[in-house]
């Protein structure tokens, strides 16, 4: 595969609408002039490796754009990170410079690294396209880099230890948005709207490099409201992408705001990911605006994996059958291959391999090599079962979510979606503890949707037994507020029990 430009659209840039946040907005050509004018300076200053503090603005994506224009790899940095975080993200990836917009106040862990603010503004270069683009020169030698070369690197979010550094390429960036393209029918008219953060890969890769590499336009929230996802939607947006707490909120508001359910029944498509979105939202959502949340799998060290499909059956508890180009298989214990046709109770661990992987873990080569298993496909640590047409359903992570109760494999996942259909439940989430009979047994941690009249245990295990199977049920209850959640809204399993 030869070297391409990552984002055709800026190589001879017009007056169409590239980014917009609030009542800030850049066209392609004024993205292409800020972008080149930066990424020219980056060259200059012989950058090799440069820190962006990704905050939800224009300037994020300003500097992201021209880090890879300019072929130097960009680290986001999370503002929400503590110090020892930041502390040890800035030591393992050793940035020589970080980006920030100027009003932006950054922590004493960054302090030691030279700082180049961002301008977004660019005068004039929306309205007539005349402006200097900087479509030539040095902001382009991101564009003659092998496709093999790193381009972002994204840290995890170290639940198991320090954040690990994934290291991304050229060719998985774009391999990832063009199978996208496919599944989605994703094109230069669609207008993206979303409030992710883009620290990470669903809100950044996707939510702004994603329009940017096909051509059309992304119109960011700043902050996440149903409010906001109506005007947007209602005013020529064609997409929506979120989180599943975006759209348990937006199922909430439904009733209430018509106009939501207007915009939202006008949409091309609606995702979700980073996360299983809740069968009950699911259907909330379709019987109020006829139109089904579409979901995909992915994660830091892969970008995307499978996804439902624009023109596929949008069937809610799954994320849909492989990307192109991406080759997905579930193992057992042993990690041999599971036959497809084992039937939807064969719980695996997925296994993947494709152009859309990670290079590796910055200086982490134990690591690295403990990911992969023979053959080069890379162990995801989640577990899933298929449907007989190859539709994957995911039931949780292998350090968390296999439970092994009685001699069955069970998935906390699809207990907590039935949990999640009781009506006294707000909020599930399912673990396993030791058993002396059982070796694991069930156990449910529910904030009930009203305190002063939480569902018993009874009533729960006869609930999930009436749905799944009797091995299924809860035999354990804990009654919580809350549950805790990371910033994509992921439950922190970990952290139960706890404090």
């Amino acid at each position: 595969m030869d070297s391409e430009p990552l984002f055709p659209a800026l190589a001879a840039p017009g007056p169409a609408p590239a980014l917009t946040f609030g009542d800030r907005a850049l066209t392609y050509a004024g993205l292409a002039s800020a972008a080149g004018t930066l990424a020219s300076r980056l060259t200059a200053a012989g950058a090799t490796r440069v820190a962006v503090w990704a905050t939800p603005t224009l300037e994020t994506a300003v500097a992201v754009v021209a880090a890879l224009r300019a072929g130097v790899p960009a680290v986001p940095l999370n503002p929400k990170s503590g110090a020892a975080e930041l502390g040890h993200i800035v030591a393992d990836s050793e940035p020589s410079l970080v980006l920030a917009g100027a009003g932006d106040e950054l922590p004493e862990a960054l302090a030691g690294l030279g700082r180049v603010d961002v301008v977004a503004e660019v005068a004039d270069a929306g309205a007539s396209g005349s402006a200097d683009t900087g479509a030539s020169g040095p902001a382009d030698a991101g564009d003659a880099l092998a496709p093999s070369s790193p381009a972002l690197i994204v840290y995890t979010s170290g639940t198991t230890g320090p954040p690990k550094g994934a290291v991304l390429s050229r060719r998985a960036i774009s391999s990832t948005l063009d199978a996208l393209e496919d599944a989605w029918q994703w094109t230069d008219a669609d207008v993206l709207v979303h409030g992710l953060p883009l620290f990470h890969v669903h809100g950044l890769i996707l939510g702004i490099l994603g329009p940017l590499r096909r051509g059309g336009s992304v119109r960011h929230l700043g902050r996440f409201s149903t409010e906001g996802v109506a005007r947007e939607l209602a005013t020529g947006g064609t997409m929506l992408f979120g989180v599943p707490t975006m759209y348990h909120r937006i199922a909430e508001a439904l009733p209430d705001e018509p106009e939501l359910v207007k915009a939202l029944s006008g949409a091309r498509l609606l995702v979700s990911g980073s996360a299983a979105l809740p069968v009950h939202d699911h259907e909330r959502i379709a019987s109020a605006t006829g139109r089904r949340v579409v979901e995909r799998y992915g994660m830091t060290e892969t970008l995307m994996n499978t996804s439902v499909r624009a023109d596929g059956e949008p069937r809610a508890g799954t994320v849909g059958v492989p990307l192109p180009g991406v080759e997905l298989r579930l193992v057992d214990e042993a990690e041999a291959e599971i036959p497809g046709d084992a039937g939807p109770e064969a719980v695996g661990e997925i296994q993947v391999r494709g152009p859309n992987l990670f290079t590796s873990y910055l200086n982490r080569p134990d690591a690295t090599e403990a990911a992969f298993a023979p053959g080069g496909w890379f162990r995801t640590g989640d577990m899933a079962v298929r449907d007989a047409d190859g539709y994957v359903r995911i039931v949780g992570r292998k350090a968390t979510d296999l439970i092994k109760s009685g001699g069955y494999k069970i998935g906390a996942g699809e207990i907590e979606n039935a949990l999640l259909e009781h009506p006294g439940v707000r909020e599930a989430a399912v673990t396993g503890e030791p058993d002396p009979d059982l070796g694991e047994r069930v156990v449910a941690w529910i904030a009930p949707a009203d305190p002063a009249l939480p569902p018993t245990l009874d009533a729960l295990a006869a609930h999930v037994a009436a749905r799944l199977a009797p091995h299924k049920r809860p035999r354990v209850l804990h009654l919580v507020d809350a549950l805790p959640r990371n910033d994509m809204g992921k439950i922190l399993k970990r952290a139960l029990g706890k404090g």
